[in-house]
């Protein structure tokens, strides 16, 4: 049967697209000056995504004690052996910059009494590094620094409320974008280079810290296009979410712990001096196990910060504070109850150190990309710092690059054969399949994995996809990428970092290196040994 007529109005055509309004695409948008550069976004500008719930801070090596190499030395402690080291240099080293850039244009930190940069310090961090905003509210501050240069930027053109549907390829190469309008109708944009931005995979999980818009969709997109992907199967769990009946669940920064706070059992109890030597400032992995376990034999968690912060607790964290309030506690009375949740993935579109993916014309930034700088386990607050970093090499990649310009007729007819292949779905339908998804993925893709579980799993995933079919909108990118991260899962047969396998507990040291994979590899049904271009190989 012929696909339907699809109306699809001829494609805007830009030097750059930049997909993602979040840190690192606004960063890569900004460093763009020169070209003509479409930033299209899921939500409104500075508003979506990640960035702006970011509590922690920016971890940079600004103090007259530290220094870039002893950052790096920190980021690779927790990493599980298979960080990119050059990577590492790179983030740490070219942070202090970016983040001075940032200050240049506005953003306001948090300064001590003599009006100094306040430091704090957080989880497996030697020294106090951790950039601060608004107490709680750094990732507010950063985006919306970010997007009010942006606003001022004349070579930016924004378009909100876009859905993001597949990358146009053809030849092996990127040529444009289709997108989805609020309205739903079909849009496309045609260009020599495109760059995603798209955020992380939280909501692919029942429960996770990431907002609603957060499903995965730059992965998915770059999957179904044959990219390389990488390290899918590292899935960052953030040790301390707040135990509420909300979804996403509430974030209780780690700058609590940098703080003082301390983590006890129902009995009052503290248990992380026989977990680590860094007790609650332990690497996040460490303590995440560590609660998960606890909570497994059906005991409670609770972070405890009365005697530490106390009083100055709603100044010092007035989101926290907030957050607590609008289910009932008062943590300067109460201890938190706790649980682990999704928070940060590693894996992603495997790029090198300038952001470019195995597919010619395509740029990957943030955390739908990969460069390998978290290895198995990402050190605290060097999120954000990614962003800046990495939005900006990427960006000058794109400058250094010969691109021309798509022919705008051959992108027209290549997305309307995209979008001829989508059927819409019942919603009920919909809505079944997203919910699943995410409980399998928390069931069996967790904090613990075991084969048989991974197993069983990817046949439902499986079932699921032939039940929604070729769907648009943010499940079917959902689904995707819960059967790419449960089958990497159930490659690697050791346990390293944020991956924990309960029927394979040890590190293998003939499994200390990164996985990269294809979307075709992992989905054929071949046991093959991880494989895929080597970073340093990828195409430009």
């Amino acid at each position: 049967m012929s696909a339907p007529v699809v109306r699809l109005d001829p494609p805007h055509a830009c030097d750059v697209l930049v997909v993602g309004s979040g840190v690192a695409g606004m960063q890569a948008a900004l460093a763009l000056d020169g070209k003509r550069v479409t930033l299209v976004t899921k939500s409104r500008l500075g508003e979506g995504g990640s960035t702006s719930w970011a509590q922690g801070g920016v971890a940079v090596a600004l103090s007259g004690t530290d220094s870039p190499s002893e950052h790096a030395a920190d980021t690779l402690a927790v990493a599980g052996g298979i960080a990119d080291q050059d990577a590492v240099r790179q983030l740490t080293l070219r942070g202090p910059e970016r983040v001075l850039e940032l200050i240049e244009r506005g953003a306001a930190f948090d300064q001590n009494p003599a009006g100094e940069l306040h430091l704090g310090r957080e989880a497996a961090h030697s020294q106090r590094r951790i950039l601060h905003a608004g107490g709680d509210a750094t990732g507010a501050e950063i985006s919306r620094t970010l997007a009010a240069a942006v606003d001022a930027a004349d070579w930016i053109r924004v378009e909100e409320e876009v859905f993001a549907q597949d990358l146009v390829v053809e030849d092996g190469r990127v040529i444009g974008l289709l997108g989805l309008d609020r309205h739903g109708a079909w849009r496309c944009w045609a260009a020599p280079a495109v760059v995603l931005a798209t955020g992380g995979i939280g909501q692919v999980y029942r429960y996770t810290t990431n907002p609603q818009e957060v499903t995965g969709d730059g992965l998915a997109m770059a999957a179904r296009a044959g990219a390389v992907l990488a390290d899918l199967e590292m899935v960052q769990f953030h040790p301390t979410a707040l135990a509420a009946d909300t979804d996403p669940l509430p974030l209780l920064t780690e700058a609590l712990r940098g703080e003082g706070a301390i983590l006890v059992d129902e009995e009052g109890q503290r248990f992380m001096l026989e977990e680590h030597p860094l007790a609650e400032l332990a690497p996040r992995d460490i303590v995440a196990r560590a609660i998960w376990r606890r909570r497994g034999n059906g005991g409670r968690v609770f972070l405890d910060g009365r005697s530490s912060i106390g009083e100055r607790l709603p100044r010092r964290f007035p989101t926290v504070f907030q957050r607590c309030a609008e289910v009932g506690i008062d943590p300067r009375v109460d201890p938190m109850p706790v649980t682990p949740a999704v928070h940060y993935h590693m894996g992603g579109i495997a790029v090198d150190l300038e952001g470019r993916s195995s597919l010619a014309g395509l740029w990957a930034c943030g955390e739908t990309s990969s460069t390998g700088v978290h290895g198995a386990n990402r050190l605290a607050s060097n999120s954000l710092l990614e962003g800046l970093v990495y939005g900006t090499e990427a960006a000058q990649s794109v400058n250094d690059s010969l691109l021309a310009a798509p022919d705008s007729p051959a992108v027209w007819r290549r997305a309307r054969q995209i979008a001829g292949r989508y059927r819409r779905c019942r919603p009920e339908v919909v809505r079944s399949v997203h919910q699943r998804v995410r409980e399998l993925t928390w069931d069996a893709v967790g904090l613990a994995r075991r084969e048989e579980d991974l197993v069983a799993a990817n046949r439902e995933l499986t079932e699921l996809h032939e039940q929604l079919g070729d769907a648009p909108w943010e499940t079917g990118n959902l689904l995707l990428v819960a059967r790419l991260v449960a089958e990497a899962a159930r490659r690697r047969r050791e346990s390293r970092g944020a991956h924990y396998r309960e029927d394979y507990p040890e590190l293998d040291p003939e499994q200390a290196s990164r996985s990269f994979w294809t979307a075709a590899e992992l989905l054929d049904g071949e046991e093959t040994v991880a494989s895929g271009s080597q970073v340093s190989d990828l195409s430009s």
